[in-house]
């Protein structure tokens, strides 16, 4: 773990070439969804594959699209403070790159990522005759005011998260929710910040390094979140081209999940001392990232345990395994997402027709049958 206060020079060197235009130009080219070139891919393949899709599988990638743009847009607001900019860092790129020297670069990695997989799915739907996903009418809610944020209207609200903590002590247990299983919240994080609000966020050590810790569970659940959606989704899918997709971008949302287990578990460890030399565990406002390999210790808050541990699956009968879980509609489908979006506080102050208009294609998407 890098602890230094300058950001690891190959930090900026992987994928930053594109960083500049596509973060800057994020929003723009997730709210459209279909800027030039993408329509030229859609008109295009849309010349050989004539067949349109199956109701269900139209469904299935409209919902997967839509939370993509939502993803699009938290993970813009991430990469605009936190992610990797040029010249002097601010404290809230430093308390990230505490947890990681290369923090900086994975926020701005996993933005870009986010933003082709709505690019692609709108894109896609448009070529097999079906309606893209726009939400640009509900980019209505304020953002940061902190230096770095764009004065944008913003579809998701990253300053007042319940971020359920739960998906850490999951991935460390034998059990499985899918059986029933519950578990308890690893940290009880309620009605916190995740980015810096204003410039002032930005002075306190133990507060820009909370609001840096929250963000990096809130990147571990929005994550398995996707995991477990796009495994789920899959098992209902009736084209094979779009059974591609789903496994495809699917597998990209456990790549990022496991990065942000990590990096999780790196707020929440030793050394004890933060990026400016102040003292950890981090305690802010009633909000304590406490040293886990300590308080409360064993197995399922060990730090360094960052592989999904073998748990129950499809039998209690059968041998445990280790997966990606949930994977069943209740737990891990569309309407079980849209439900966790919405007590995640990531909606806050959004219209009654935004949520009305996302839950209804939630719904259809998990009405979606594969003929067996």
């Amino acid at each position: 773990m890098h602890d230094s206060n300058e950001p690891k020079k190959t930090s900026l060197n992987r994928r930053v070439f594109i960083s500049t235009g596509v973060i800057a130009a994020g929003v723009a080219t997730a709210g459209t969804m279909l800027p030039g070139g993408a329509k030229a891919f859609a008109q295009s393949l849309s010349q050989e594959n004539q067949i349109r899709l199956l109701k269900g599988d139209v469904a299935i990638l409209r919902f997967l699209a839509a939370a993509e743009l939502i993803e699009n847009d938290l993970w813009q607001q991430y990469a605009e403070l936190g992610g990797v900019t040029e010249g002097t860092q601010n404290n809230y790129q430093l308390a990230f790159q505490f947890l990681d020297g290369d923090g900086s670069q994975y926020i701005t990695s996993n933005t870009i990522d986010e933003i082709s997989h709505a690019t692609f799915l709108n894109a896609y739907l448009e070529s097999r005759g079906a309606d893209p996903v726009n939400f640009d009418e509900f980019r209505t809610l304020q953002g940061s005011t902190a230096t770095g944020a764009q004065n944008i209207g913003r579809l998701t609200n990253l300053m007042h998260l319940n971020v359920d903590t739960s998906w850490y002590i999951r991935y460390r247990s034998s059990t499985n929710p899918d059986f029933g299983a519950t578990f308890p919240q690893a940290i009880k994080i309620v009605n916190r910040p995740a980015i810096p609000r204003t410039d002032a966020d930005f002075n306190d050590p133990n507060h820009i390094q909370a609001i840096a810790d929250t963000a990096a569970f809130h990147f571990g659940y929005i994550e398995q979140g996707g995991s477990s959606l796009y495994a789920s989704l899959s098992q209902k899918v009736r084209d094979l081209e779009v059974l591609k997709i789903t496994l495809g971008i699917g597998g990209d949302e456990i790549a990022h999940f496991l990065e942000w287990v990590d990096f999780a578990g790196n707020a929440v460890q030793g050394p004890p001392f933060s990026f400016d030399n102040s003292q950890t565990p981090v305690t802010d406002k009633g909000l304590t990232f406490p040293n886990f390999n300590v308080t409360p210790g064993g197995p399922l808050f060990q730090t360094n345990l960052i592989f999904p541990v073998p748990c129950e699956f499809i039998s209690k009968d059968l041998p445990r395994c280790s997966v990606i879980r949930p994977l069943d509609d209740h737990f891990g489908g569309a309407v079980a997402t849209a439900k966790s979006f919405i007590a995640d506080g990531l909606f806050v102050g959004q219209s009654k027709e935004f949520l009305q208009t996302f839950m209804n294609m939630a719904e259809e998407a998990d009405a979606a049958r594969r003929v067996r």
